[in-house]
């Protein structure tokens, strides 16, 4: 039999245009994407980019983490954990300035009464509450008396004009010694505390203080600072204490009293007489 003759293969020389047609493709696919991106909405791309970001943005606890078991067809579940909030830049400039205020009180009120603090009759702090100007009650009253020295009125007159020119609500507290104390005027150390935060206040309105942004408060000798055991102890308890309170005046919304205080608020000119707890 005679054999089958095989035909010569000839060699493709069209091979060079599946090379170009996977060139021209990439090619349109880059022009493409270059065009996309030159008329891409920005408020979208943000968006796709902030959701994007709080996906990605969870809490990395224990409870938060993906737990065995806790899958559905395969996918693992994640705890998204709620972002902390950020305190705002305006919010935070707010609180320094406050600071700052409180700190020039501070100072304006060390200045003002700069003999007195040296002599150990006064002290100025800086509290959580604010700013505690306490004063020893010898340098203001006699004993068992609610008549400020005449020596004394300078010197508050000149913390008036420092607490006249801000807006913090005050709080002038009056303190005793445990000594008993019965008379016609003062029936006992809550009437005698409160008469005297009450000359503190009065003098201050006359010297300009808003009367709306200040409280007197009597807390006899509840709130002694020293154990009451020696005359030294007794003559530190004896005080009034001028509260400048951080929070600043909110409209007359408030007094600006302490948590821990029930006082019953009266016309200026008497006292609040309030017990302590």
């Amino acid at each position: 039999m005679a054999r089958k003759q095989k035909h010569e293969e000839h060699e493709n020389l069209e091979r060079w245009l599946v090379s170009y047609a996977d060139f021209i493709t990439l090619l349109f696919a880059f022009f493409v994407v270059l065009y996309a991106l030159s008329s891409m909405n920005t408020s979208k791309y943000k968006a796709l980019a902030e959701s994007i970001r709080a996906s990605f943005d969870y809490s990395q606890s224990p409870d938060n983490m993906p737990k065995p078991g806790n899958t559905s067809q395969g996918a693992t579940t994640v705890t998204i954990a709620p972002r902390q909030p950020e305190i705002a830049p305006a919010e935070e400039m707010k609180k320094q300035q406050q600071r700052e205020s409180m700190k020039a009180i501070a100072s304006d009120v060390q200045q003002a009464l700069e003999t007195l603090v040296r002599e150990g009759k006064v002290q100025v702090t800086e509290t959580a509450r604010g700013i505690s100007i306490e004063i020893n009650a010898s340098v203001l009253f006699d004993t068992a008396k609610a008549d400020l020295h005449n020596e004394s009125i300078s010197a508050l007159s000149a913390v008036a004009q420092v607490l006249a020119k801000d807006n913090h609500q005050i709080q002038v507290e009056g303190h005793t010694d445990n000594e008993p104390i019965s008379s016609v005027v003062f029936p006992s150390n809550w009437e005698l505390s409160a008469a005297r935060s009450g000359s503190v206040i009065r003098l201050f309105e006359k010297n300009g203080v808003d009367g709306a942004r200040m409280v007197a408060i009597g807390y006899a000798d509840k709130r002694p600072v020293a154990p009451n055991d020696t005359p030294e102890s007794r003559s530190r308890n004896r005080r009034v204490t001028i509260m400048v309170l951080a929070e600043k005046d909110n409209g007359g919304q408030g007094t600006g009293l302490a948590p821990d205080v029930r006082a019953a608020i009266v016309p200026l000119g008497a006292a609040a007489v309030v017990t302590g707890k």
